[in-house]
C-alpha cells in the first residue's frame, strides 16, 4: 500500500502542492507560503525533486529557513505545521500551510519589495489590485452594497457574451480610471458574481460558476 509521502507524490505539483528539492533562501519560500495562506492552503514537500523523486532534506538548517521565512519574512507571519516521514530510507518534511483568515500575506519579491501572492495551479502569482481590494472588502463591516450604474451592466453583457475581459479592456470599456474600475471588480468578485483567473499571458476575469442571470 502506498504511504503517505508516496500518495501526495503520486498528485502532482498543483495549487495546494509543491515539491522542494532544498532550500536556499528563505526570501524566496516567504512567497510561497504567502501564496499558499493568501489562497486555498497547502502543503510544502522538503526533500522531493521537480519530477517526484525522493531525494531527502539535506540537513536540519531546512527546517530553520522555513521558520526564518514564515516569522521574519511573510508579514504577518505565516501559521505552519511540521511533519517529518521516513520514505526510501530519506527524510521528507510536510510543510503544512493552512488558509489564513489574516490574508493578505505579504513576502519580499527580488527586489525585496512586500507584495501579496497567491497560489494558482502549481505556481504563485503576486495578487493584482483587484485582488488586494477584495481582501480589504471582506474585513469591511459594512460588506458590499453595488449600484447597477451603466459600467455595472455594461460588464455582466459583456461577459455573458465574451465571456472574458482583462482589466484594461474594462477599463476601456467604461472609460472609469484604474481605481474604479478595480473597485467595481472587487466588489462583484466579493458576491460571487465573477472570479479571477490567471495564465501565463496575464490575468482576466469570468463569471462565477454558480451565478446566474436574472
Amino acid at each position: 500500500m502506498p504511504s503517505h509521502i508516496q500518495k501526495l507524490i503520486s498528485e502532482g505539483e498543483h495549487q495546494q502542492l509543491d515539491f522542494k528539492f532544498g532550500i536556499t533562501d528563505s526570501k524566496k519560500i516567504a512567497r510561497s507560503l504567502s501564496a499558499f495562506a493568501n489562497t486555498d492552503g497547502g502543503r510544502l514537500l522538503l526533500g522531493v525533486k521537480d519530477n517526484g523523486a525522493i531525494a531527502g532534506v539535506r540537513s536540519d538548517e531546512e527546517y530553520y529557513m522555513i521558520e526564518a521565512a514564515a516569522q521574519l519574512y511573510c508579514k504577518p507571519e505565516v501559521y505552519f505545521e511540521m511533519k517529518e516521514w521516513e520514505e526510501s530510507g530519506r527524510t521528507v518534511m510536510e510543510i503544512i500551510i493552512p488558509k489564513s483568515a489574516e490574508a493578505p500575506h505579504t513576502a519580499p519579491d527580488k527586489e525585496g519589495k512586500y507584495q501579496a501572492y497567491v497560489r494558482v495551479g502549481d505556481q504563485n502569482f503576486p495578487a493584482n489590485g483587484v485582488l488586494r481590494k477584495v481582501w480589504k472588502k471582506q474585513k469591511d463591516p459594512k460588506g458590499v452594497y453595488i449600484e447597477y450604474s451603466v459600467a455595472e451592466r455594461t460588464l455582466l453583457a459583456y461577459l455573458e457574451v465574451h465571456k472574458r475581459i482583462t482589466l484594461s479592456a474594462f477599463r476601456r470599456l467604461s472609460g472609469y480610471s484604474l481605481p474604479r474600475c478595480e473597485h467595481i471588480l472587487a466588489d462583484f468578485m466579493v458576491l460571487n458574481i465573477i472570479q479571477i483567473n490567471y495564465s501565463e499571458t496575464g490575468v482576466y476575469f469570468t463569471l462565477h460558476p454558480e451565478f446566474r442571470f436574472e
